[in-house]
C-alpha cells in the first residue's frame, strides 16, 4: 500500500462529500475540479500528465502503475465510490482532476460558438486531437467541458487538447485577427469551403450553435465565412461532423 494512501468509508466524511459534488457544474467550479473514471481515462491523465489531485480506488483494487509516490491515494469501499462516481457500475478506479487552464500556443485552434450538446463538444475535441488541432476556445454558454458526458466523448483528448474559455469569445477572436489569424466562421449563407482563399497558416475555426449557428458577433469578427456542400437533399450536417470534415481539410 503507498505511503500516503488513506481508506475512507463514511459518505458523509468532507472529502468525499466534496468529491460527490464534483457531479454538478456548481461543485466543479467551487472546488476547482473533476472526476473522470476508469482504467482508461484515469491513464490518459497520468500519462499526459495532467494535474491529478487525487486517485480513488475501490476497496482492494491494484495500484496501478506509474503512480507518482506523491499523488494522495484513497481506497473507497463499494458504496462510497459509487456515490462518487456518476457511472451505475463504476469500474473501480477514478481521479480527482485539477481544472487549470493551460496557455494556448500554436497555429491552429476550433473554436466552439454556444453549442450545447456535450456529444458534439466531447467528439469535436476528440477530433481536433487527432487531426493535430493545438487547442480549442469555448464560449460561456457551451455545454460544460468537464462534464461527465463531455469526458467520456472526449476518449482522453481532453487531457492532451489545450483548452481556453474567454467571457468574450468573439473580443478574444478580434485580437486573434489583428495578431495575424484566419478566423473561418461554418456557417450555412457563407462560400464555398473548399473554394476558400487567402486562409493564413495561423487559423481558428469556428463552430456554431447546433440550431442558431454561429452568432453575430462572431460572423463580424470572421475573415471567411464558409460552408461546406450541400450535394444531396439534407439540409445541414451534424456540428461533429462537419467540424472533423474541416478540421481535417484544413490541416490537409
Amino acid at each position: 500500500m503507498p505511503l500516503n494512501a488513506e481508506y475512507l468509508t463514511s459518505l458523509k466524511n468532507p472529502r468525499v462529500l466534496a468529491w460527490r459534488s464534483l457531479k454538478d457544474p456548481k461543485g466543479r467550479r467551487a472546488h476547482g475540479c473533476f472526476l473522470v473514471e476508469g482504467e482508461r481515462m484515469v491513464g490518459e491523465a497520468l500519462c499526459a500528465s495532467f494535474p491529478v489531485e487525487a486517485l480513488l480506488l475501490r476497496t482492494g483494487h491494484p495500484l496501478p502503475e506509474g503512480v507518482p509516490d506523491s499523488l494522495p491515494v484513497f481506497f473507497l469501499p463499494d458504496h462510497v465510490l459509487a456515490a462518487v462516481c456518476d457511472t451505475r457500475t463504476p469500474q473501480g478506479i477514478a481521479a480527482v482532476l485539477r481544472t487549470e487552464p493551460r496557455p494556448l500556443s500554436g497555429q491552429k485552434f476550433i473554436a466552439l460558438d454556444g453549442l450545447q450538446d456535450p456529444g458534439n463538444v466531447g467528439t469535436i475535441l476528440r477530433t481536433a486531437d487527432a487531426a493535430g488541432f493545438d487547442g480549442a476556445l469555448l464560449s460561456p454558454d457551451c455545454a460544460d467541458v468537464f462534464s461527465p458526458k463531455v469526458l467520456r466523448a472526449t476518449m482522453g483528448s481532453i487531457f492532451r487538447v489545450r483548452l481556453a474559455f474567454p467571457e468574450d469569445l468573439a473580443a478574444r477572436l478580434e485580437n486573434m485577427k489583428q495578431e495575424g489569424f484566419s478566423i473561418l466562421s461554418s456557417q450555412l449563407d457563407g462560400e464555398p469551403f473548399y473554394d476558400r482563399q487567402g486562409v493564413q497558416p495561423r487559423l481558428v475555426l469556428v463552430i456554431g450553435n447546433e440550431g442558431n449557428g454561429v452568432s453575430e458577433a462572431v460572423r463580424r469578427a470572421a475573415t471567411h465565412r464558409l460552408r461546406l456542400p450541400m450535394r444531396g437533399g439534407a439540409e445541414s450536417l451534424n456540428a461533429a461532423i462537419a467540424a472533423g470534415i474541416m478540421m481535417y481539410e484544413l490541416t490537409r
